[in-house]
């Protein structure tokens, strides 16, 4: 079955398309010191290197604005600017050649303020992101739907996006963050049933690493497979490095996008007689820096493994003291002695690769 995505409108973030028909981006949010060049760099290097397609900046004073500039020369990912309350900053993060800005049009101090801010990225080419936050909504709105309810979260950014839309601005894009993975459901639901803005999806504050992959992959990927989303983020308590590998399985989950190998385990039971945790672990951390996609099976039984991952590129199953490599369900090679199941592997897994690669 084939996702049928809503219909958003385009808008380009550097280099990097999104709505329309373009893929779903990856981004994620430095947690570094943005005035420490060298420090943000290679974190934004490591995102990355990782699959982060665009990153967000922290934005809390001029000197942190002005760090913009040598940022982005050394890295190739677009960047945006998070910036609350002060219309300054936003304006020399534009100066400074930032890509993008996350701003509440409503919370920067007035109409003369939010006209400079749209001046300044009329004439740098620069999208605008309203983010809303269900944890920051307008008291208003909080007392009209006694509480930050999906349907307040949606008049809330329909209400910034208004402000922007008032002064022939519409290099919009939208996100509506909750921690509730149904508020933010519902919300997304509502918001693009009334606009075709591109919007940006996630489940914000989901957590540390369990509970936020667990949260932000029901959320993300309830949206996803209705059609929402042009863009998202994995919010996690981490290393955001983290976050891109949880990103990526969710989209390969749904069959939207693919990078890197994916590995099948089966869960292990009674009849498996060899370290398959630890083997599966091993094989994962020897592919974690493949991009190419491809399947890998590691399997705790040799007679049911091959059959069951026959749609894999290569695999293992292990049996007492023993175990068989194959590919697409046929076997290979037979390998004796469970501690040599690992090395025997790798050989193998070394000409896979070499082979796809054409050396």
């Amino acid at each position: 079955m084939t996702i049928a995505r809503r219909k958003s409108r385009e808008v380009t973030i550097g280099n990097v398309r999104i709505g329309g028909d373009a893929p779903i981006v990856v981004q994620s949010m430095t947690n570094t010191d943005t005035r420490d060049v060298e420090q943000t760099v290679e974190q934004i290097n490591k995102l990355a290197e990782a699959g982060c397609e665009i990153v967000r900046l922290a934005i809390l004073n001029e000197d942190a604005a002005w760090a913009i500039k040598p940022i982005k020369d050394q890295v190739s990912v677009p960047l945006v600017a998070d910036i609350h309350f002060d219309h300054r900053l936003a304006v020399s993060a534009l100066e400074a050649g930032i890509d993008a800005l996350r701003i509440n049009p409503g919370n920067i101090g007035g109409q003369k303020n939010v006209d400079k801010v749209v001046d300044a990225a009329k004439a740098h080419g620069s999208v605008i992101r309203v983010g809303v936050n269900g944890g920051s909504l307008e008291r208003e709105l909080v007392e009209k739907y006694c509480g930050p309810t999906p349907e307040a979260m949606v008049e809330s950014a329909l209400r910034h996006v208004r402000m922007l839309e008032d002064r022939n601005f519409d290099n919009i894009k939208i996100s509506l963050k909750s921690s509730s993975v149904t508020d933010s459901v519902l919300a997304y639901r509502l918001l693009g049933q009334q606009c075709d803005y591109p919007l940006h999806i996630g489940i914000t504050e989901a957590g540390t690493m369990l509970r936020g992959s667990v949260k932000s992959s029901v959320g993300i990927g309830i949206l996803l497979w209705e059609g929402i989303g042009d863009t998202l983020r994995v919010s996690l308590t981490e290393d955001p490095v983290a976050e891109m590998a949880v990103a990526w399985e969710i989209l390969r989950s749904l069959g939207l996008r693919y990078r890197g190998p994916e590995i099948i385990s089966c869960p292990t039971c009674g009849r498996t007689e060899i370290d398959l945790i630890s083997l599966a672990g091993e094989i994962e951390r020897r592919l974690q820096n493949e991009t190419e996609s491809f399947k890998v099976a590691v399997m705790g039984c040799v007679v049911n493994g091959p059959g069951e991952a026959r749609e894999a590129d290569i695999g293992i199953a292990g049996g007492r003291d023993k175990g068989i490599i194959f590919r697409h369900g046929e076997v290979i090679r037979t390998v004796k002695g469970g501690s040599n199941l690992l090395a025997a592997f790798n050989e193998e897994l070394d000409k896979f690769l070499a082979e796809r690669q054409g050396r």
